[in-house]
């Protein structure tokens, strides 16, 4: 199975958080989550987590310097010895390149970065749908769904801009049933 270091990526509603299940098991590494990062600080009080809940309390975004020393601080850890899937960072280019730092720093190597592809009209379907689903008030609501949409484009899809030319991009169809989306994701590491 070819390298298992791996950055997750998709516009929100791709289904990043199914494959993620399934492709961390498919792995066998670690599923590092940026959300559960911070829960994790916030609830054990961390230095970082008291830092974060500070600004989430205000309604502000988490600055970068605490997202990325937390991502470092995971990245040290044991369990990632073998490999790890990222899943929520980077999402701006300054992090990618602070996470090429990190990496450089352990003496790691990024295998892949798995880009699920879903256009515009699917992911405000989907949005929709799982609002209904799972009573996601976030997702119900159009004008909040295209400034996610207009975020992940003007932030997150830089990320793979600046990855591109180190061949390191696995563009993937998001269209079709868990299963087949899994499918076309299980292929790149058959490789």
């Amino acid at each position: 199975m070819s390298g298992k270091n791996v950055v997750l990526f998709g516009p929100p509603g791709a289904g990043k958080g199914t494959q993620a299940a399934k492709l961390r098991d498919l792995l066998s590494v670690p599923h590092i989550s940026t959300g559960d990062m911070f829960r994790y600080h916030i609830k054990n009080n961390t230095e970082l987590g008291k830092t974060a809940k500070e600004y989430s309390n205000q309604g502000k975004l988490v600055p970068d310097e605490v997202t990325i020393a937390m991502v470092r601080d995971r990245l040290s850890q044991k369990d990632v010895a073998s490999g790890f899937l990222l899943d929520g960072f980077p999402r701006s280019v300054p992090q990618a390149e602070a996470l090429d730092k990190i990496l450089s720093d352990f003496k790691i190597t990024l295998d892949h970065v798995v880009n699920i592809k879903v256009a515009d009209d699917e992911i405000r379907s989907r949005l929709k749908k799982r609002a209904t689903i799972e009573g996601r008030a976030d997702d119900a609501d159009p004008a909040v769904i295209q400034n996610r949409i207009d975020t992940y484009t003007s932030q997150s899809e830089p990320c793979l801009t600046y990855y591109r030319p180190k061949k390191i991009v696995r563009d993937i169809d998001g269209i079709g049933s868990i299963d087949e989306v899994f499918g076309r994701i299980e292929a790149v590491f058959k490789r």
